[in-house]
């Protein structure tokens, strides 16, 4: 019998190939998991949050009769983040009633680039497919070297000229108010790209942090990329952003603003963080070869 799949995790989703939105050809599937939470402001929804975390209350609902009649064989889910999907304590929970034989459930908890791609071999592994998520692997793999291969170009450059190589100082807003800056793989992708994310380095979870931080790492590139918001949100953050007379004056400075679809880029940890970072060299370098078709963005400056 083939393996019967539930993702309930946009990226693991996108692993397999079957999320609600990506790619489109799939949109009739079954929807599991809805947010309880409603966007309105970046504020208000900060305030949502942490008030339903603050009460010991899931932030997601989860279509249990729904997951149950589908009589997956393989569940797919996360243990990195109660903000982005349905926590993994639910899910189990769920899964031990479905007798006699209880789905297997996969938790997926990537950090870092590498543990994407290691994520890549768990699901494949999980639902029968190893040696197709190991060739996935091995692509993604090569595209990732090849702008580490442009990065290091650069340095080659400026070095056979008697110059010093000064990456261009990145800040990425992974939400906008409050402030949290770029977390997990985004800095490491940065770095590959040849830039720098001086607030927030590799290795580190995303954290609060305030404006005066903020502008003190005079930062040459704006990347406002709001977790979980599309283009037109992102756009109405940003303008708001640009009420604050702190972020006008960094922005007066900066060589480069950008927006970027939140909700499908950098913030899902699957495959097109490799698309991602390829954006992200032609971003840093100006090399419009490198810009994946059809990425979702925008330029400000």
């Amino acid at each position: 019998m083939p393996e019967r799949i539930i993702s309930l995790l946009p990226s693991a989703a996108e692993i397999v190939r079957i999320t609600h939105d990506f790619p489109a050809t799939i949109q009739k599937l079954p929807i599991l998991t809805e947010a309880k939470t409603k966007f309105t402001t970046s504020a208000d929804v900060d305030k949502q949050v942490s008030e339903a975390l603050s009460q010991g209350n899931s932030l997601y609902n989860l279509d249990t009769e729904t997951l149950k009649a589908l009589q997956p064989s393989v569940i797919v889910t996360q243990d990195l983040c109660t903000v982005c999907s349905i926590d993994l304590v639910t899910v189990q929970r769920v899964a031990l009633t479905m007798k006699p034989n209880p789905p297997k459930v996969v938790t997926l908890n990537p950090v870092s680039l590498g543990e994407v791609l290691d994520s890549v071999i768990a699901v494949g592994n999980a639902i029968g497919h190893a040696e197709q998520a190991a060739l996935v692997r091995q692509s993604m793999e090569a595209r990732i070297q090849k702008c580490r291969d442009v990065a290091q170009e650069a340095v080659q450059k400026a070095q056979e000229s008697g110059q010093e190589y000064k990456p261009k100082r990145v800040m990425f807003f992974e939400w906008t108010d409050p402030i949290y800056p770029a977390g997990h793989w985004t800095p490491e992708m940065i770095e590959i790209a040849g830039g720098v994310h001086p607030i927030n380095p590799p290795g580190h979870h995303s954290a609060r942090v305030t404006s005066e931080a903020v502008v003190a790492t005079q930062p040459d590139v704006l990347i406002i990329c709001p977790c979980g918001l599309d283009l037109p949100a992102t756009r109405k953050e940003y303008n708001q952003l640009m009420e604050k007379s702190w972020f006008q004056e960094m922005a007066a400075k900066a060589t480069t603003i950008v927006l970027v679809d939140g909700n499908q880029m950098f913030n899902r940890s699957g495959p097109r963080l490799v698309d991602c970072t390829e954006w992200l060299v032609m971003l840093l370098h100006d090399r419009p070869d490198f810009e994946p078709p059809g990425f979702p963005w925008e330029r400000i400056k």
